[in-house]
């Protein structure tokens, strides 16, 4: 489905991202899991267009996205909720979630905002509240809802539980899982490797702009060289 080869990003001088090749199959979740300054957001940033590879490609269903930019990439079902949530603080949580339906003109997305509130009821009770004045997890629950208004066929999460509580870690992995199981293509980017790698299919390391391991989730979870460098032990 999504298919990045030999894909290079420079800022500068500096090479950030050193020939990554990744795959992601149609209906599954692949977690993409690193040290901090690995390349893994550049990564991401380079497959949603919004910053330009000095080399490489990415495909998806087959077709180059090169010359791309990030609507024509939404359009064609690619969504990403960037790390840091980046909500418009100063429009209500409703007028995001329509933002979320931009590319959109059809008679459903009312049904899909309605949609998106049952997952998060939390939002529902504040529908016409500035998102500004919501909490980190409450923020982070409309950035995802904002991206499943586009009704993505493969969703990038970029870090999901940066600086959350650990009860709303799990209310945003409870929400991951229920969209996955709706058969939505996922790509993971995240700091708590334990649970990326818990309830990936498949997963990649990535180490200073380059993958250095790949394979299924479990193994990797159970790889001495990941545990000692990324679950502490």
């Amino acid at each position: 489905m999504l298919e990045v080869e030999g894909l290079e990003v420079a800022y500068g001088a500096i090479n950030a991202v050193k020939g990554v090749s990744l795959h992601v199959r149609q209906g599954e979740w692949v977690s993409l899991i690193g040290s901090n300054g690995a390349g893994k957001t550049t990564t991401m940033k380079a497959i949603t267009g919004m910053l330009n590879p000095t080399a490489g490609e990415v495909r998806l269903h087959g077709q180059s996205l090169r010359g791309q930019g990030p609507w024509t990439r939404v359009q064609q079902g690619l969504a990403m909720v960037p790390e840091g949530r980046g909500v418009f603080t100063r429009m209500s949580i409703l007028e995001n979630l329509l933002m979320g339906a931009f590319t959109r003109d059809d008679v459903q997305i009312s049904d899909d905002v309605e949609r998106i509130f049952e997952t998060f009821p939390r939002l529902k009770e504040r529908r016409d509240q500035l998102a500004g004045t919501l909490s980190g997890g409450e923020q982070q629950m409309l950035a995802m809802g904002r991206a499943l208004m586009s009704r993505p066929q493969i969703l990038l999460l970029d870090e999901p539980s940066m600086g959350l509580s650990p009860i709303m870690v799990d209310k945003i992995f409870e929400v991951v899982q229920s969209v996955a199981a709706q058969g939505v293509t996922l790509l993971l980017v995240e700091q708590n490797a334990s649970r990326a790698l818990q309830l990936a299919d498949r997963a990649y390391v990535m180490d200073s702009g380059l993958i250095t391991l790949e394979g299924p989730a479990r193994d990797l979870l159970n790889d001495p060289k990941v545990r000692a460098a990324y679950l502490g032990e």
